[in-house]
């Protein structure tokens, strides 16, 4: 059975998900914007499973805004397909914190890769004076150490 949300170790972050109905097409396909849909649920759950969680970055003005995102389909996934989504979040380039990922078919294959690239904005005096943060406050800049270090090294 596949477990709604889990994250474990191995090949970095892990969520393991089925297809189901609502993630496909009319022809049974896992539809584009599920993938989108999954790629932000691994990021948030991985951010929690490091003590940080997404709603209270939010409370305190936060937001990480997804400034750049490419996904390279290789095999279709089908309704009722068992899928891992194995995360991985490499080190910052200048403001842009990158995340590769893959979705592994029940028989090991790559069935997609996306690399995601997320910045840290400081939405706290509203949004019309939104700014870009280049470092994070020291709570983020150590969950995010530990992002990348991977689920053995999360608290």
């Amino acid at each position: 059975m596949v477990q709604s949300s889990s994250l474990a170790a191995g090949s970095g972050w892990c969520l393991r998900r089925r297809v189901l109905p609502q993630h496909t097409d009319h022809a049974g396909v896992m539809w584009h914007g599920a993938y989108v849909a999954w790629l932000e649920e691994a990021r948030v759950e991985a951010l929690a499973a490091v003590g940080l969680h997404y709603h209270a970055l939010s409370e305190r003005g936060l937001e990480l805004p997804v400034v750049s995102l490419a996904i390279e389909y290789r095999q279709a996934l089908l309704h009722g397909d068992a899928v891992e989504l194995r995360s991985t979040a490499l080190p910052r380039r200048g403001v842009r914190l990158p995340w590769i990922s893959r979705f592994v078919a029940a028989d090991g294959g790559v069935a997609a890769e996306a690399r995601v690239e997320l910045v840290l904005v400081d939405l706290s005096a509203g949004p019309a004076r939104r700014r870009l943060l280049r470092q994070p406050p020291p709570d983020l800049a150590a969950a995010l150490r530990a992002l990348e270090a991977g689920p053995a090294g999360a608290v």
